[in-house]
């Protein structure tokens, strides 16, 4: 449990504040409704659904407020580096910000069905209160403004229709009503397809439909002008709800007991969202004005297994390593933009990405620069970004775990360039001692990526006599008989048949244990920051090692879990 708490305190704390909130705001709406004086008449015609339908709306309110944050990325970043000077457990929770943004999701759509169902039973019950369909009090509530000097309760005044259209006919032509039509609408389009599967398959289909959040929160804003949800106002005299309820017949003709006057409140809802949406708006301007700004290509490269690599050179762009982009080409789409980790080091004077085939847009760009003649600049590309993620983090352990899958390992590209730069000019800032490095791979071919950089590492590290500084171990997770035939017939050659380095390459995958046990015992006294970029699966097998290899002793080795999340 310790160990549990040192990688996942913090964050169990803020969901627990979170989760804190959201119950307090629903019991104290909920006891508001369901008790309060002025909504004893509301509450006859409409029963606890009064009560069901206004608490989940107050909730709706704080998690629509929340829900656009987490993804203004230029404020998470300037966040970030406001807190350099606190504790990395501060800096992760922002690393964590699109499971926040999917919890506070959760919470939206959750809410939102409840909100649904109870004011679909409302209308209903309005309606059939209007067509004297129950009580005596509940149909002279609902009569209440056809006559002059009184104000309606019930907000379904039409009266020359077939009564079971009226429910339908309310719903399409009240503010209430069609803008809930509408945002229901949208929130399940956005809900539905950021599933996995549809994110992964057809990322497209996602990015699309999750700009309805437009829509969506235009529609909430206007959602409560219509007031429908209506209260009891102070009238001279006052009408007395406890002597006056049993005697409707009486209203307005005896002095003790006036007609009763009813008001909408005041719609809350833009209050509660107006600052993100501002903040939003703020980060989709600087987002155009970095579009506009000039990128060029420095290098073109088709690397094995279908990646391309992009040297681009833009003005004032300046990075830190592990960092990633989001990327536009307008020759295949002006709305979407895809995230890419940075594949240099800031010391260079360009800035790269390694992009795989996964998709329509990766394919229609690979196959675009494919077709490019020798030397010519690429089709316009418009960069937003840097932004910082975990690895940002990377020198501030004195070791560090290293752990890449496929094309996961950019970030760790730029993480070993900036330290042979760090090296070459002999930075007295270098806090780290000692990186252990694991790459795995599918295919022999994606060694290539990177291979020449980890040749150019392990001979300067023997130059300086810094051989342990850097420990590399490489898995291929895949190979066929032709290829174990060859490694078997070159196994006694110095450096290793697929990546040309000295360090041999490993078949299958890591055993996990073994590793963290031997990271231990290298390191007894130390703080290990441990990294990855790559799969869900393998982030939950590192979090629970990082969480059993850590001893609770502050004195001895702690392993902090942090996870790329784009």
């Amino acid at each position: 449990m310790g160990n549990w708490i040192v990688n996942n305190g913090l964050s169990a704390f803020i969901v627990v504040v979170w989760m804190g909130i959201n119950i307090f705001l629903f019991v104290w709406f909920y006891i508001f409704y369901n008790t309060g004086g002025q909504f004893f008449y509301t509450r006859h015609l409409l029963g606890s659904a009064l009560p069901w339908a206004r608490a989940p709306a107050a909730v709706l309110n704080f998690n629509c407020m929340l829900i656009l944050l987490p993804v203004c990325r230029n404020l998470l970043s300037l966040i970030r580096g406001s807190f350099v000077c606190c504790s990395r457990t501060m800096r992760k929770q922002l690393d964590k910000n699109l499971t926040f943004h999917k919890l506070v999701a959760y919470m939206i759509a959750l809410m939102t069905a409840v909100h649904t169902i109870a004011h679909l039973l409302n209308v209903e019950w309005l309606n059939n209160s209007r067509q004297g369909v129950y009580d005596e009090l509940s149909t002279d509530l609902s009569k209440l403004g056809d006559a002059v000097n009184t104000t309606f309760l019930n907000p379904i005044r039409i009266k020359d229709m077939n009564p079971q259209y009226i429910p339908i006919y309310f719903a399409f032509t009240s503010i209430a009503g069609l803008t809930g039509v509408v945002i229901t609408l949208a929130l399940i389009l956005m809900v539905t397809s950021s599933m996995e599967v549809i994110r992964r398959s057809y990322f497209e289909v996602f990015w699309y439909t999750h700009h309805l959040f437009i829509i969506f929160f235009a529609g909430l804003v206007f959602h409560g002008a219509g007031r429908i949800v209506r209260s009891q106002q102070p009238t001279n005299p006052p009408h007395v709800v406890s002597e006056c309820k049993d005697r409707s017949d009486d209203w307005g003709q005896i002095p003790e007991c006036p007609d009763p006057q009813f008001a909408g409140g005041f719609p809350q809802t833009w209050m509660w969202v107006i600052g993100p949406m501002v903040l939003y708006i703020c980060e989709r301007l600087l987002r155009f004005v970095r579009y506009m700004q000039t990128v060029r290509y420095r290098k073109i490269v088709m690397r094995p297994s279908k990646v391309l690599e992009l040297q681009l050179v833009k003005s004032g762009f300046k990075m830190e390593v592990g960092q990633y982009v989001f990327l536009n080409c307008p020759a295949i789409s002006h709305l979407e933009w895809h995230p890419f980790t940075l594949t240099s080091a800031p010391e260079e004077d360009f800035f790269s990405v390694h992009i795989r085939s996964a998709g329509d847009w990766t394919d229609k760009l690979i196959h675009i620069m494919q077709q490019l003649p020798q030397g010519a600049q690429g089709p316009k590309m418009g960069v937003d970004g840097p932004f910082g993620t975990a690895s940002e983090d990377v020198f501030d352990y004195e070791v560090s775990m290293l752990i890449g899958a496929g094309i996961g390992v950019t970030p760790f590209a730029s993480i070993l360039k900036s330290i042979w730069y760090k090296f070459k000019e002999s930075n007295p800032k270098l806090r780290t001692r000692k990186i252990y490095f694991y790459w795995l791979c599918r295919e022999t071919h994606a060694f290539e990526w990177f291979a020449d950089l980890l040749q150019v590492l392990e001979k300067e590290m023997e130059e300086r006599g810094m051989g342990d500084f850097l420990t590399y171990k490489l898995y291929l997770t895949g190979w066929d008989q032709s290829h174990a035939t060859h490694v078997m017939v070159h196994f006694d050659k110095e450096t290793d048949v697929v990546t040309g380095l000295k360090q041999k390459t490993h078949y299958g995958r890591p055993i996990w244990e073994r590793e963290f046990e031997q990271v231990r015992q290298e390191n007894p006294t130390s703080v290990v920051g441990t990294f990855l970029c790559g799969p869900e699966g393998l982030a939950k097998v590192l979090e629970k090692h990082c969480a059993k290899y850590s001893d609770v002793d502050p004195r001895k080795t702690k392993f902090y879990f942090n996870k790329e999340n784009f």
